[in-house]
């Protein structure tokens, strides 16, 4: 159980930020054990006879004091009292995706992504999405490297998809950051895009994407154009609920935290 305490209403709709106890600056704490808090995924619900929160994001806060704490960030589903203390079961529905788009024209707003779009798009065929995020961020590897690590460990989410940089231009970073990021490699996901990739242009043979698991997390690096990103995520989407499930062991242990 996750117990929640805090003054006064939220809405249904609004963000509510969770702090530790004693936590400053946030309008509410959390309590719960390691193995609960360890289940607080994106995209993962709170419920007590029906859900009242999805988690959002588990970031690092700085707060009004000298010490930082691990918040949680939640969206509320229905009107909930906080000074009510409710005791709140965590329960998954589904999956959670983060895309990330790499282009430094996009990330100075001279280009709109297509891309990152078409990855939600095409991942709702094979998965059953609960929460979607995704950033445009440049062709930075410091950037891509705490992204990646941030929306693993922290967010939770089930898949991560970058998008951009895997070919051979001199700003095309993603497969060597995404390389040191993974615990382990998916080499048939890895050979399964290619050949997908190979049967439209033989260009596709410079491809150097990159596809591993990074804690609970499956990442993906995909072409930078829509057509690509299809392609490529059509790929390996028959198998991509079972490789998180035997990734993250039986979803329905989730349930019962």
């Amino acid at each position: 159980m996750l117990v929640i305490q805090g003054k006064g209403k939220i809405a249904a709709g609004k963000t509510l930020v969770l702090g530790p106890p004693g936590a400053v600056g946030v309008r509410g704490t959390y309590t719960g054990d390691d193995p609960v808090l360890r289940a607080l995924r994106a995209g993962v619900f709170l419920q007590r006879d029906i859900p009242v929160f999805q988690v959002l994001d588990k970031p690092w806060i700085n707060g009004d004091g000298e010490t930082g704490f691990l918040g949680i960030v939640l969206q509320a589903l229905a009107d909930v009292d906080l000074e009510e203390s409710p005791e709140l079961r965590v329960k998954c529905r589904g999956r959670s995706l983060a895309w990330i788009t790499l282009s430094d024209k996009g990330a100075r707003g001279e280009r709109t992504d297509t891309s990152g779009p078409m990855i939600r798009e095409t991942a709702e065929k094979g998965l059953s999405l609960t929460l979607c995020r995704g950033w445009v961020i440049p062709d930075d590897a410091y950037l891509l490297r705490s992204l990646l690590q941030h929306l693993a460990f922290n967010s939770g989410f089930d898949l991560i998809v970058t998008t951009g940089g895997t070919g051979l231009g001199p700003r095309d970073i993603t497969p060597e950051v995404t390389g040191h990021a993974v615990e382990k490699r998916l080499p048939g996901f890895e050979q399964a895009m290619m050949a997908a990739s190979l049967q439209k242009t033989p260009h596709a043979a410079i491809s150097r994407a990159v596809a591993g698991t990074l804690d609970q997390s499956i990442i993906l690096n995909l072409p930078g154009s829509p057509r690509g990103v299809k392609e490529n995520l059509e790929a390996v989407l028959p198998a991509m609920e079972h490789a998180l499930a035997k990734l993250q062991g039986d979803v329905a242990d989730c349930a019962s935290t």
